[in-house]
């Protein structure tokens, strides 16, 4: 008897590229056509008319900026950082850090399930069937995965593009992608979120807010110390490892 995977129709080879493909072209289009929508002077120009729709459709406003925030890290779209603020700005800090973290934390699962089906399966085939060198990275990898993933999303100067993308070609699984993500990105998001829940005064006094704010002393200082605790356990390991040897 004919065995019915056998007579299924195989997907053309360039099928699995197409979220891949398709990302790609919005994002050039959106880096384009977008840019005066996702800034600071259309924020501030539209604030008045953003708070009063706030007030009269506060979950309907929720659900359209989650909306909104996943199509911008999904598709790689210009504005991330102002969404983050936009987010402060219309919902404080406490919710608003919640709703970034939550759209920022989707759209990042979207482009890594897009990334895993185009390419990230045939990288780790060819890892997988590797040896030497590149089979003892892989190894390494996957040993420490839960701490190279909270690495990755708390050092700020790792762009949010490419924490999404080495995952996926590395065959992280989605549960660790996501876990990771999703608490890995609450010390920048909280960050950015309370300055955006401040800009009624930086509006008032007509100034800008200062995105750099990240990298100053007192926060970036207390975000390196997460990132040093997150390779504690590769820390161990390697050094217990070096004693069981010579023993």
């Amino acid at each position: 008897m004919t065995n019915m995977s056998e007579i299924e129709p195989q997907k053309p080879a360039f099928a699995r590229y197409l979220p891949l493909v398709g990302i790609a072209v919005v994002a050039a289009i959106g880096a384009f056509a977008l840019r005066d929508y996702l800034s600071f002077d259309a924020l501030r120009d539209n604030r008045e008319a953003l708070i009063a729709f706030r007030d009269s459709n506060f979950v309907l406003t929720v659900l359209a900026f989650i909306a909104i925030y996943v199509a911008i890290v999904a598709f790689s779209l210009p504005g991330a950082a102002i969404g983050t603020l936009t987010g402060g700005f219309l919902f404080g800090t406490a919710a608003g850090t919640v709703i970034n973290i939550t759209g920022a934390t989707t759209g990042a699962v979207l482009i890594f399930l897009a990334a895993r089906m185009g390419l990230g399966d045939k990288l780790r085939a060819k890892m997988d069937a590797s040896d030497g060198m590149v089979a003892k990275i892989r190894k390494g990898i996957d040993e420490n995965q839960w701490s190279m993933l909270f690495f990755i999303r708390l050092v700020p100067a790792v762009p949010f593009f490419v924490a999404n993308l080495i995952p996926a070609f590395l065959g992280v699984p989605l549960y660790r992608f996501v876990v990771s993500t999703f608490i890995g990105i609450i010390p920048g998001s909280l960050v950015y979120t309370s300055v955006g829940a401040g800009l009624g005064e930086v509006f008032a006094k007509g100034e800008t807010p200062n995105l750099g704010i990240i990298f100053e002393p007192h926060i970036l200082f207390p975000i390196l110390g997460l990132c040093a605790l997150s390779l504690m356990p590769i820390v161990i390991k390697a050094v217990t490892g070096k004693k069981d040897l010579s023993s």
